[in-house]
């Protein structure tokens, strides 16, 4: 079997391996910011279309050690890339290098996509253009301490990008981390979420996609592997009937957003709209200083992701939504548990509460911490 490689934010590869074999994929090994698995082509597609916590799903098809551009140039001709697209299609290589002699990535680049393209001119008396924006062939080039590996993708954009999120507030979480941090909640994925500073409602939106069993890239018009040479149109339309198969039309709960930002609920509920999950999720104005449970729900979890990055002399007031949300976690909250991301140590402490577990991910470059609360 073939072995691919799913990536994700650094910290979700334990909860991503698990996503994988829910989805009947074998795995075979994980690093910090990714997992390998064996699998066929259809099961490529599969992964594509159904995983919530992968950015992207690569296939590894070289490594070696280089210390020279000839050296590059020379072990690049060792596989066959005219076998993933024909000679009128276009090619896009990135590249990233650590700790190796030859140390300029724009270098790197250009030494691949000239043997690949060479390859090519040989067997065709052609060559395929480079493309920036939309390659049919994207190469990916790693070098670290002179050993390369070389990859090609069959995602396209990054899986992150469902398709429902055309606008967003202030620095917004990814779709990825949101679906992690689900999975970290051990949620189950059959009560009702609450998350009182929303924003664009990304979490909320996950949670009720993942309860659905709505595939994440159901949205989404084209992937990187309808472009290959293998693309199997018969066994995409199988994986893709197969999934909608799996969908629930409606749930017996429903989710609960909060956010003081009225635009920002607008957005929330527009994007809720696109992704077909708005009759299932309520938008309210509101601050954590007033938050209570609705009525109509007796248990639940909250999962939120709070400000933790304070401007210059905002640090009060950003203070005092801690500490407000704490009193409303203690006095309305009985029996509940809470997860939040916290980017900001000094800030969590003014929660004045004990953390019961702890995750370590990243909302982007910055390290943070998911913590569990449990209001006993």
């Amino acid at each position: 079997m073939p072995e691919f490689f799913a990536a994700t934010s650094k910290g979700l590869s334990e909860v991503l391996e698990k996503e994988l074999q829910e989805l009947g994929v074998k795995t075979t090994g994980k690093v910090i910011a990714g997992v390998f698995f064996e699998g066929s082509w259809e099961d490529v597609y599969q992964v594509n279309l159904q995983s919530r916590i992968a950015s992207r799903i690569i296939k590894p098809v070289l490594d070696f050690p280089a210390y020279q551009g000839d050296e590059l140039y020379h072990n690049i001709l060792k596989h066959d890339f005219t076998k993933y697209i024909d000679v009128k299609q276009t090619i896009k290589v990135e590249a990233s290098v650590k700790e190796s002699k030859i140390r300029d990535q724009r270098f790197i680049a250009m030494k691949v996509k000239d043997a690949i393209v060479d390859q090519f001119r040989d067997k065709f008396g052609e060559r395929p253009n480079v493309e920036a924006e939309d390659p049919d062939l994207r190469i990916y080039v790693r070098a670290k301490n002179n050993e390369f590996s070389v990859a090609i993708d069959t995602t396209g954009d990054s899986l992150f990008m469902r398709g429902y999120r055309l606008e967003a507030g202030e620095a917004p979480m990814k779709e990825n981390l949101a679906a992690g941090l689900l999975w970290m909640s051990e949620w189950d994925r059959q009560s009702t979420i609450i998350d009182p500073m929303c924003g664009s409602g990304t979490i909320l939106i996950e949670a009720a996609l993942m309860a659905m069993k709505l595939a994440p890239g159901s949205l989404r018009k084209k992937f990187g592997f309808m472009k290959l040479k293998n693309y199997d149109k018969a066994a995409w339309e199988r994986v893709v009937e197969e999934s909608m198969d799996q969908e629930i039309e409606d749930l017996p709960f429903r989710f609960y957003g909060y956010d003081i930002d009225k635009k920002v609920l607008r957005i929330a509920k527009e994007n809720a709209r696109r992704a077909g999950v708005d009759h299932l999720i309520e938008f309210r104005p509101g601050s954590v200083a007033t938050l209570t449970k609705p009525a109509e729900v007796e248990k639940g979890l909250i999962i939120t992701n709070p400000p933790y990055s304070v401007r210059l002399g905002d640090e009060d007031n950003v203070k005092d939504v801690y500490r407000d949300f704490s009193h409303s976690l203690k006095v309305h909250f009985k029996g509940w548990d809470a997860w939040i991301l916290s980017g900001n140590k000094d800030l969590i402490g003014d929660l004045k509460l004990k953390s019961t577990r702890k995750h370590f991910v990243f909302n982007g470059p910055l390290e943070c911490r998911f913590l569990k609360y449990s209001m006993r």
